[in-house]
């Protein structure tokens, strides 16, 4: 990831815009994008998921968990979260 190096104006300055552009990347690499020699998604291949996303389902669940962690702890609504996303 380009984010790693500061020899661009792209570099985070802040930990939290960080953990966000690397979650958003990792995200979008085990969700969205086929792997080349797998011929799906490494989701996909390890059971995680079931179908191929698209990039705005990606980017409304990413959205969705930012709304869900305004005011409350990180790491509470993050798991609160995903007991929701197993249970539908």
């Amino acid at each position: 990831m380009r984010r790693f190096t500061r020899l661009t104006n792209v570099f985070s300055k802040k930990v939290e815009n960080l953990r966000a552009a690397v979650s958003l990347h990792f995200a979008h690499y085990n969700f969205v994008r086929v792997h080349r020699t797998l011929r799906v998604t490494p989701a996909m291949e390890a059971g995680v998921s079931d179908r191929l996303w698209l990039l705005d389902e990606l980017v409304e669940r990413t959205s969705a968990l930012g709304a869900a962690r305004d005011g409350k702890d990180r790491k509470n609504s993050s798991r609160i979260e995903i007991d929701r996303q197993r249970e539908a």
